[in-house]
């Protein structure tokens, strides 16, 4: 399976291929400033499934920290994906892919909620165990 997407104008061009390792919610501040939403809707991808197949000279790069390289449109700002090297994976904007069918599975760093979501999902305090995290679950 593969979907394709864009930036906000269209000059740069994104695939993924196959299946996100884990689609859901990150809560954390960070994610929520970056994207400028009270929510992060993210999609992880294996490096190998993602590719750029357009505009990639118009790629840019932020990274506040190690643990996350955020890409983004020179030309018109729009968000496209964080790569994140200590987990070997790629969060892909789900906006970006507009025919990836959004099935969240997990909320991640719930503790730092802004927008209190009611769906029946796991809700985790911070990241899973095997991530670094406490695995620690929460209450809806």
């Amino acid at each position: 399976m593969k979907h394709v997407g864009n930036c906000f104008c269209g000059a740069v061009a994104i695939e993924v291929t196959g299946a996100p390792e884990a689609m859901g919610y990150c809560h954390c501040r960070s994610c929520r400033s970056w994207s400028g939403g009270p929510v992060n809707a993210f999609s992880l991808w294996k490096p190998e499934a993602v590719r750029i197949t357009d505009g990639a000279d118009h790629i840019a790069t932020y990274a506040k920290t190690p643990l996350s390289q955020r890409k983004y449109c020179r030309k018109c700002g729009g968000h496209l994906m964080t790569s994140h090297p200590p987990l070997g994976l790629i969060d892909v904007f789900t906006a970006a892919i507009p025919t990836l069918a959004f099935t969240p599975a997990v909320h991640v760093n719930y503790a730092d909620t802004v927008l209190p979501m009611h769906d029946g999902l796991p809700k985790l305090k911070d990241f899973p165990a095997e991530f670094g995290g406490s695995g620690e679950m929460m209450k809806e």
